[in-house]
Order: C-alpha cells, then sequence, then structure tokens
C-alpha cells in the first residue's frame, strides 16, 4: 500500500476542507459506522469525506480516477492509517502549540486569497455552517502526526560515527567539506499545477541563468516564480537540507524538485570553490529562569511569579540563587540556570530571539514560549569554529533524507498491521475482494 506523503496529504486535504460540497456531508442526520480502529470509529461519512478529496487531488493533477471500487478501499486505507496515527498521538499526548497552528491555518488563508483569518473564517462559515472549525482542528490533527512521524521515524534511523566518517569521504561528502558554492534559487508558489510548472523551470533553469526572463515567463494568476543569485558564499551559510542538495550536483546541474511548506525550491549550481574555509557561528553563554504553569500553578500565577522575579533581579537580587531556587528546569536550576555555551538553533524560536538581542550582562524582561515564561541572561559571546560539527551535522543529514521514506513506510505498515481494525463493510475489505 503507497501512502501519500504527509506534505502532500496535508495541502490536499486542508483545502478539501474548504469545499462546500464535501462540508455538506457533516450536516447529514444519519450515519454509520464503516470501520473500527482501535478505539475509534470511522464513519460513511468520514469516508465520503475522503473520497471527494482524493476526487479533487487527482483532478487537479489531471490524473484519471480509479474505478469506484478501488477508489473508496484506497480511501478508507488512507483513513485507517490516519486513525491508527491519530491513536498514536492520543498515546503521547501530542498537541501542536497555538502559534504554529494559528500560522498553518493562516497560510491556507493567504493560499485561498483571504487577507486575515477573520475573513476566512467568515468566508468558510458562509459555505457551510462549522466549516472554518473543521478545517482548523483537521490542520491541527495534521500538524500533530507530523510530529508524531518526525520522533518516531527518527527513532529508527540510527546513524553511526562511522557511517558519518565514511560518507565523508565520498566524492559527495567531500564536495560538502568547506566548499563555497555558486547558486541560483528559484521558488515556485501558489495553487495551481505548482509541479507542472516547476518542472518547467526547471527545464528553464538548465538551459539559461536569465532570472529575469525566467520569472516573467513563468509566474501566473495562479503561480509565482520568484528567483535569486545567491552568489559565492559558503555552505554553511546555506540551510543544511538545501546545503544536502547542492553539494551532489555538478556545476551547471539543476536540484530536483524540492518541496516545502512554502512551495517549491530549485537550485542551479554555477560554480564550485574548494577554498577551506571556517564555519565561525556566535555562541552565547546563557542562563534562565523557567516558570511552567500547571495543575496547580495557573497561567496567570505563572505570569505573576515570573514578574515577581524579574523585580527582584532589578533590585540586585543573585540570578543563581533565584534559579536555584524558583526555576521549574531542574537541569540547569542546579547550576544556577546556567545552560551553558549555546549555539543558534537549538532553542525555541522566541527564546534565541532573546538570547540574541539581550546584551551581555543585562537581564531580559520575561517572555513566553511553549514550555512556559523565562527570564534569561547571557553573560558572555564567543564566534566558535564549528566547521568539523557543520560537516558531521550535514553527512546525518543527507544518510538521514536517504533512509527516512523507507523507514516511514515501514513503520506505517507495522502500525497498520498492529492496530486492530474491523471493516463493517465486506465490498471495503481488500482481503475479502482479491
Amino acid at each position: 500500500m503507497k501512502i501519500i506523503p504527509l506534505k502532500q496529504f496535508f495541502k490536499a486535504t486542508a483545502l478539501a476542507l474548504a469545499l462546500s460540497s464535501s462540508m455538506s456531508i457533516f450536516a447529514q442526520s444519519t450515519d454509520e459506522v464503516i470501520a473500527v480502529v482501535d478505539n475509534s470509529v470511522i464513519l460513511k461519512s468520514d469516508l465520503e469525506q475522503s473520497i471527494a478529496e482524493i476526487t479533487q487531488q487527482l483532478n487537479a493533477q489531471k490524473k484519471p480516477l480509479p474505478p469506484a471500487q478501488y477508489l473508496q478501499q484506497q480511501a478508507l486505507d488512507q483513513l485507517i492509517i490516519r486513525q491508527a496515527q491519530l491513536e498514536q498521538v492520543k498515546r503521547y499526548n501530542i498537541k501542536p502549540n497555538e502559534k504554529e497552528l494559528n500560522e498553518a491555518v493562516s497560510k491556507v488563508a493567504q493560499q485561498s486569497g483571504s487577507k486575515s483569518l477573520e475573513a476566512f473564517q467568515q468566508k468558510l462559515d458562509a459555505m457551510a455552517p462549522g466549516t472554518y472549525e473543521s478545517l482548523r482542528n483537521r490542520i491541527a490533527e495534521d500538524l500533530a502526526i507530523n510530529r508524531l512521524r518526525q520522533q518516531m521515524v527518527m527513532s529508527r534511523i540510527k546513524i553511526s560515527d562511522q557511517d558519518v566518517e565514511n560518507f565523508l569521504k565520498t566524492p559527495q561528502g567531500q564536495a560538502a567539506l568547506g566548499n563555497q558554492v555558486h547558486v541560483l534559487h528559484a521558488r515556485i508558489s501558489g495553487e495551481k499545477e505548482l509541479s507542472k510548472v516547476a518542472k518547467q523551470v526547471q527545464t528553464a533553469l538548465k538551459n539559461s541563468n536569465d532570472l529575469t526572463a525566467i520569472d516573467q515567463k513563468f509566474t501566473t494568476n495562479g503561480v509565482k516564480v520568484e528567483s535569486a543569485d545567491m552568489g559565492l558564499r559558503n555552505l554553511s551559510e546555506i540551510p543544511s537540507e538545501l546545503a544536502a542538495r547542492v553539494s551532489a550536483l555538478q556545476v551547471g546541474q539543476t536540484t530536483e524538485l524540492i518541496q516545502v511548506k512554502d512551495g517549491i525550491h530549485i537550485l542551479k549550481l554555477l560554480e564550485r570553490k574548494g577554498a577551506e574555509q571556517k564555519a565561525l557561528v556566535p555562541q552565547y553563554a546563557t542562563r534562565h529562569i523557567l516558570i511552567q504553569p500547571s495543575e496547580v500553578v495557573s497561567p496567570e500565577n505563572a505570569k505573576q511569579q515570573i514578574d515577581s522575579i524579574y523585580n527582584r533581579l532589578k533590585a540586585g537580587e543573585d540570578f543563581a540563587v533565584l534559579a536555584s531556587t524558583f526555576s521549574n528546569d531542574s537541569g540547569s536550576a542546579r547550576d544556577g540556570g546556567s545552560l551553558g555555551w549555546v549555539s543558534p538553533g537549538v532553542m525555541v524560536g522566541e527564546f534565541e530571539t532573546q538570547m540574541k538581542n539581550t546584551p551581555v550582562g543585562e537581564i531580559s524582561k520575561p517572555f513566553q514560549t511553549q514550555f512556559g515564561w523565562h527570564i534569561l541572561q547571557v553573560t558572555d559571546v564567543r564566534q566558535q569554529d564549528m566547521t568539523r560539527e557543520y560537516q558531521e551535522r550535514m553527512a546525518r543529514q543527507i544518510l538521514g533524507e536517504r533512509q527516512f521514506d523507507a523507514e516511514l513506510d515501514s513503520w506505517l505498515r507495522e502500525l497498520r498491521s498492529n492496530a486492530f481494525v474491523e471493516i463493517k463493510d465486506p465490498a471495503l475489505d481488500r482481503k475479502k475482494n482479491k
């Protein structure tokens, strides 16, 4: 059974939920159970919804529809796999935070042409009451499933130090070591026939470096093409997921289509220099105090506590003493709140922003992350040579990507086989219709 990748499935389902035709299913007064998956059920309306989504996706891709029975079975298979994953989501209590969810919903709103979430909500609910809330819940589930997959699949991927060392000795690995590259970058975004246009852009990039002409030729009402000459730069200055693909290119070659959240990316390598360049990154000697809401500490009380601690710090009390006494981060609290030397990309975004913007020796104002309320202090800053660490991280990224899809498919098969599944309608049971 071939599973639709989540990055594709998410877009299709999210947009499909916004259609009044599919949302009318939820207004049905009667329904029936067609399958049981562990502790949950799949309803007839769920199946009809899934069929509508798959049909819409295939129509958008201008692909022929399979026979009705096969389409029903395929839709049910996807629902079973999805429900089995949601059972695991509940088991491990995986939930997207509100900021992450709002960003995902806002992106769908922008793709639909809405200027705000409020306008998007009004637009959807005008089609059918409850459409916006259903969409939001669906996106929350997709985000949770994605996080579950990352956790479960990455834990199955084992990359030893020897694997990394062996890879760095290969031609591809050697290409990643300290090289400078001159790269052209194109991003294709929008809703209509993205893959088709992206392939056309890829072909154009293979034959030309005229980015302005390419942008003008392929940008339409439904698709936007944005290209840029990234110039000559160190591989360490390019996001690792892109650098991993660039490192494998020969001069003049383009990457395959790279599908990410903001569209499809294509890179072309113009030049490679083998100069030994160090990957120097700033590191921050940081300590913090964390106050977390809990069953006994309300969000309001947590905010009051962090404000009180902040006032005591401003009055001259010792940071290490207050961290040891009050911080809910037990690991750092034992060391006066110290987190040691922190590199960019290690902490969550809000924490990193505060860390970078707080002058050495000063104390930040209280700020909130998904973990609770923080106060931090940067005691020192240094430039650290992370060349070897970067090379090893890139190697692990490349090796992990090679294994991820295979491990994901294996994990999904295991999840499906281990789940209790009872299909009520024999016509939908593949085992009975071979």
